[in-house]
């Protein structure tokens, strides 16, 4: 295992900076996923932690070793990657082997870490097929494996399940989740998709424009987003959100949206007439039993089985809400909505920031 430091991390590509003084630390046997939208730094990042791409300035450690000027070979890392990268002409047995083979290790141990790794991964049966023969996921299996092999202090996930389809996917993610409670090794996992991030990682590092939004563990940065940005782009659905002004009379704070009044929080950092983003997550949304509550209309119902989600439109904007079971509401109908006030966000218009 192995405890990695990033320290004021920066990398320019000519005169464009794509990461902008980034630091954090990932801990001994953690599992840390970075997310975020296509060009944020993320995979970039890890390829700096790989030794794949430069560092322009700042500092990464493993251990108490700053590896900047390290060969990727003498990092004691292993990296697995989207597209797989097996050798087509080797077997699944090879491909596993080849890296221990380069480094002159003895046959015996050769052996024993290729069939104990095809063990874990349930590949014993396929040691002698060649990669044009395995299924999408057998293959990304034979990469795990691969890097499993070399015992390494530290493993790289670049975005490896993109190729799979949505079921293998989910069996895919609880696979390698298996796998790290069983190794305990630090884990380094590059995704933008969110659902990746929060049921798979200890920790995620929500990155935007080069610069890290906020670090926690998945059900703080959905219970607790530290801005709009957060707020928005982990949970699925995403939170819904609309601009407004902040209201209070009677001892009640609220956000008066198109002329409708949103019940909020008491926040110490609201004040009265204040503009500001009203965030509020599609399953804190309720079908009111009366006739009180906000006015909305059905636009589109979308059962999944288990649940039901349902498109609403409420006065200039849409949203999302999701019922757990069925329900007897179609596409036209006008409903009211119930809001607990302590499930809802509040954030800053100017700043983006959310009131706390």
């Amino acid at each position: 295992m192995a405890h990695i430091s990033f320290r004021d991390i920066k990398k320019s590509f000519g005169a464009v900076d794509v990461i902008h003084g980034i630091s954090f630390d990932i801990h001994d046997g953690e599992f840390v996923v970075l997310v975020g939208p296509s060009g944020c730094g993320k995979s970039t990042l890890l390829r700096m932690l790989a030794g794949l791409e430069g560092i322009t300035a700042g500092e990464i450690r493993i251990d108490d070793r700053v590896i900047n000027d390290l060969d990727s070979k003498d990092r004691d890392i292993a990296m697995v990657f989207q597209s797989y990268a097996l050798y087509p002409h080797m077997t699944v047995y090879d491909n596993m082997a080849f890296s221990l083979k380069l480094r002159k290790a003895p046959e015996a141990l050769i052996s024993e870490r290729v069939l104990n790794a095809a063990k874990i991964l349930s590949l014993d049966s396929l040691l002698q097929r060649q990669p044009r023969e395995l299924s999408g996921g057998q293959r990304q299996r034979v990469a795990m494996g691969r890097a499993i092999v070399r015992d390494p202090k530290v493993f790289l996930f670049d975005e490896p399940l993109s190729n799979l389809d949505a079921k293998l996917r989910v069996a895919m993610r609880a696979e390698i989740k298996a796998l790290h409670q069983r190794l305990r090794t630090t884990t380094v996992y590059v995704t933008h998709d969110q659902i990746e991030a929060m049921t798979m990682a200890d920790r995620i590092v929500v990155m935007h424009d080069g610069v890290i939004e906020q670090i926690g563990t998945p059900l703080e940065l959905f219970d607790h987003p530290r801005n709009l940005f957060v707020a928005q782009f982990i949970g699925s659905p995403a939170m819904n959100v609309l601009p407004g002004q902040a209201v209070h009379d009677q001892g009640q704070w609220g956000v008066m949206v198109g002329g409708q009044r949103w019940p909020a929080p008491a926040l110490a950092g609201l004040k009265a007439g204040q503009s500001v983003h009203y965030g509020v997550r599609p399953t804190d949304l309720r079908l009111s039993e009366n006739e009180t509550g906000i006015q909305a209309q059905v636009t589109l119902v979308e059962p999944t089985g288990s649940e039901t989600e349902l498109l609403l439109r409420c006065g200039d904007h849409n949203l999302v809400m999701v019922i757990h079971g069925r329900t007897s509401v179609q596409s036209g109908d006008p409903v009211r909505l119930w809001v607990d006030a302590t499930r809802a966000h509040v954030f800053d218009s100017a700043s983006e920031q959310r009131i706390a």
